[in-house]
C-alpha cells in the first residue's frame, strides 16, 4: 500500500484457474465522481493481479473482499487488472469488473 498525489495504491494477486488466453486490452467505465475505470490486459503470469489507485483512502479490506468475490466467480489467470477509482461503491466496482470479464471470456 502506498500513496501519491492523495491516491492510495493497493495491490492484490490471486492464483487463477481459468487462463484468459489471447485478447485485446479491455477498458470499461470512466474515471469520474463516484465511478471508476477498469483496464484488463493480458499477462504472461499464471495469476490475476489487481492494481488499484483510489481516492477513497483506508478501504483496503473492502477492496480485497470485493476483488476476492469477483475472482471466486471469474478465476481468471494471465491478466492484470488496473482500476482507477474516484469513490465508486462496491456494487459499481463489481459491475465494472463483470463487464470487463464478459469482454474477454467466451
Amino acid at each position: 500500500m502506498s500513496s501519491a498525489s492523495g491516491l492510495e495504491s493497493l495491490h492484490f494477486e490471486f492464483a487463477g484457474s481459468r487462463p484468459a488466453g489471447a485478447f485485446a486490452d479491455v477498458l470499461v467505465g470512466v474515471v469520474g465522481s463516484g465511478n471508476l475505470e477498469v483496464l484488463v490486459e493480458p499477462s504472461a503470469q499464471p495469476t490475476c493481479r489487481f492494481e488499484v489507485q483510489t481516492s477513497a483512502r483506508g478501504f483496503g479490506t473492502i477492496w480485497e473482499a470485493v476483488l476476492r468475490d469477483f475472482h471466486a466467480r471469474h478465476p481468471l489467470a494471465g491478466v492484470v487488472v488496473s482500476i482507477h477509482d474516484m469513490g465508486a461503491t462496491p456494487a459499481v466496482v463489481s459491475l465494472r469488473l463483470a463487464q470487463a470479464a464478459a469482454e474477454i471470456t467466451p
